[in-house]
């Protein structure tokens, strides 16, 4: 097959395939290899399905009802965009008894419309508004393996990982903010063995970008002068963009912007002295210092007080790599984690978010158990002697110079061999006002 994002290539023999597409799914579920023709994005998907627990018998959860999921469309960014997704997609769904959906970036459909009948048979199988089809939960589907991979799939019969579902064919590709490249969603088109067509694919690519183009017109991006821009990964200096100037940090005012910039709404004193401080005994008048120094670097209309805000929004390196993360967007979290966040920072509230931001991506990492990935972790200098990476990575490329590392580390560690994993507690705080607030 040229195409390996293609499900069936021109002149291939449906029913054959469906055939050789069964033997290997019992194969798999029974045996845990993957034989031939199951394409690679299939394979991995699989095997992605049967780690997280996904059962070939299970069925896809209903997560939100009536007013919850009226509410969740009405917020949803996509929401706009629904009258062109109906316009471009509505009459072929009626006219070839397909199903049009739309999914948010959490794999949880949102919107599912097309033929009466089709809509029917869909019900049986939970094929339905605020039902959950992430991959995790249901295993290999278009909407939900799109928004994993966060590119276009096409999911043929008995490719998809549920039982019930192999009687169907479906076509999916993300939808991306168009400023932010944050993954939205996706738009799927679901039906028969008919949608096994290289045009299928193509045809809701070619949607979700006039959906992209339309968010843009709707929505369109901020002036320059108008967001702050702050690089705070990899660096004890943090460095602000704005308006044209480009300003390095000191330490301190660096973790109060990353801190700042979380948190929009604002931050008291009592919030900010406890977030920076772990000696009780600093004073409000040195946080208050610090601050007028801040005020007269960046300019005195950009910091606000009572509380203490940022009268411009900041877009920070680390809200985009939470975001792809949370988007399941790895290979675009790896790109944008350039090390940890302000390494040298004692700051309470830094130390927690740089130990949840890393420990995140680590735990995806070895999830995921993409050996690039894992190499690219583990070569680098925040992950040459983080063991478990290695492990991780030796078990999916156990190359001689993987297996040399993983050795020393483990003998200059002197540790046996690991119990199930569980994640280190995070790093204690200062205090209870800010330490209990959600997103320090």
């Amino acid at each position: 097959m040229t195409d390996p994002w293609v499900a069936l290539e021109p002149g291939a023999d449906p029913a054959e395939r469906v055939r050789a597409l069964r033997r290997a799914h019992e194969t798999f579920t029974t045996a845990g290899t993957v034989p031939r023709p199951v394409r690679s994005v299939v394979a991995e998907s699989w095997r992605r399905s049967a780690r997280a627990g996904v059962g070939p018998d299970g069925t896809a959860n209903v997560e939100l009802t009536d007013g919850d999921l009226g509410a969740h469309r009405a917020e949803h960014p996509l929401a706009p965009v629904m009258p062109l997704f109906r316009e471009l997609m509505g009459s072929f769904a009626a006219d070839g008894e397909h199903l049009l959906a739309v999914c948010d970036a959490h794999g949880r459909l949102l919107w599912v419309e097309g033929h009466p009948a089709t809509r029917r048979l869909a019900d049986r199988m939970n094929f339905v508004p605020g039902a959950l089809w992430s991959e995790a939960a249901v295993g290999t589907n278009a909407p939900g393996t799109a928004v994993a991979l966060d590119r276009p799939v096409q999911v043929f019969a008995a490719e998809h990982f549920i039982r019930r579902v192999q009687p169907w064919t479906c076509a999916a590709a993300p939808v991306h903010d168009p400023h932010t490249g944050r993954v939205l969603g996706a738009v799927d088109i679901t039906g028969g063995d008919g949608l096994a067509h290289p045009h299928s694919l193509g045809f809701v690519q070619a949607v979700a970008r006039a959906a992209e183009s339309q968010l843009a017109l709707l929505a369109p991006p901020r002036h320059a002068e108008d967001t702050a821009l702050l690089s705070a990964l990899g660096r004890d200096e943090a460095e602000l963009r704005l308006g044209g100037r480009r300003l390095r940090l000191g330490r301190r005012h660096s973790e109060i912007l990353v801190l700042l910039g979380r948190h929009p709404e604002g931050l008291t004193g009592d919030e900010l002295l406890c977030a920076l401080y772990e000696d009780e005994a600093v004073t409000p008048v040195t946080l208050r210092a610090e601050l007028a120094r801040l005020r007269r670097l960046i300019g005195p209309g950009l910091l606000a007080s009572r509380p203490y805000r940022l009268t411009v929004p900041v877009e920070c390196d680390v809200t985009v790599v939470e975001r792809r993360l949370e988007a399941g967007a790895l290979t675009g979290a790896v790109a944008a984690y350039t090390g940890p966040l302000l390494p040298g920072s004692q700051a309470p509230a830094v130390v927690r978010l740089r130990w949840r931001l890393a420990e995140g991506m680590r735990s995806a990492l070895i999830a995921h158990r993409d050996p690039d990935l894992l190499a690219g972790w583990a070569r680098a200098p925040w992950g040459e002697d983080d063991l478990e990476v290695w492990r991780a990575l030796a078990a999916v490329r156990p190359s001689p110079s993987v297996r040399a590392r993983l050795a020393a580390l483990e003998g200059e560690l002197a540790l046996p061999a690991p119990p199930p994993r569980r994640a280190p507690a995070p790093p204690p705080g200062r205090g209870a006002t800010y330490s209990q607030r959600p997103r320090a």
